[in-house]
């Protein structure tokens, strides 16, 4: 059992068609417009990964399709039991409903395997509780555009906008970054942001490879590994809309040793090795 929830099955994926219920014909052009990008392999797959967000991601896929008329959004429905499915195919969103809940990593896994079965150039999470902004995915999107990055992570402490965190999820980012900056050799001020995007080669290496329970900052020193071009970009971010965050607690203690003893262990695999 702890493998099938580990494990995205591509046999078991299945995408669905927005219900025709509540889609504005806009919504249709859209689908029609981003069909056309994938075939010429421009187009952006904006994944969102969902678990019993129904209060919020219809409002999230409203807020991309403003944002990037021209993207396919595809909402990772994580097992959810709630009505999350029904309210983001019914915003216009192509929906992937996981049996079991796998988490973030497989959802959003699944996401990026989607876009490579598809032929996207571009594909970007963004979290289906409305803390990401997609009026900035612009600036995520334009150093890989340019070529100059393979991928992109929008950052809530460059800058821009007023984001704040409790002090010890403050220094826990800290201690993360440090570490991160040693195992890749680049400096990083927001290695758990979930609000990021990545061009053809990430999207390739992703769908295939992928940290399971807290994937934001393995993925990180995956990509570097491969030879990812990183880049870190400043961005708005708001606080959740619904809900809690799933770390919080005891459980965000576990995040931080999980974390840690991964960076440590890869550390001392890539010495041996070298």
């Amino acid at each position: 059992m702890l493998v099938a929830r580990r494990h995205v099955d591509d046999r078991r994926l299945r995408a669905e068609a927005p219900a025709g219920r509540g889609v504005r014909p806009a919504d249709h052009q859209q689908r029609r417009r981003a069909g056309d990008l994938e075939e010429r392999g421009a187009g952006v797959c904006v994944v969102i990964p969902a678990y019993n967000e129904a209060r919020s991601v219809a409002a999230v896929v409203g807020s991309v399709y403003r944002a990037l008329p021209e993207a396919r959004v595809v909402v990772v429905d994580d097992g959810s039991s709630d009505s999350t499915a029904a309210q983001a195919a019914a915003a216009g969103a192509a929906v992937i409903s996981l049996p079991v809940n796998l988490g973030i990593g497989g959802a959003v896994q699944a996401g990026f395997r989607y876009a490579l079965r598809h032929g996207f150039a571009v594909a970007m999470q963004v979290d289906g509780d409305g803390q990401h902004d997609p009026a900035e995915a612009g600036l995520l999107l334009e150093p890989i555009r340019a070529g100059t990055a393979d991928l992109t992570v929008g950052s809530r402490w460059l800058g821009r906008g007023d984001y704040d965190a409790p002090r010890g999820r403050r220094l826990g980012m800290k201690i993360l970054s440090a570490m991160v900056a040693r195992r890749t050799g680049q400096a990083f001020t927001d290695t758990t942001s979930g609000f990021r995007a990545v061009g053809g080669p990430g999207i390739a290496l992703f769908a295939h490879q992928y940290p399971v329970d807290f994937p934001e900052v393995e993925a990180l020193v995956l990509a570097s590994r491969h030879g990812l071009r990183l880049q870190e970009v400043p961005v708005r971010m708001e606080a959740r809309r619904h809900g809690r965050s799933s770390i919080t607690g005891t459980r965000s203690l576990y995040y931080m040793a999980r974390v840690c003893l991964f960076l440590l262990v890869d550390s001392l695999g890539r010495s041996t090795r070298s």
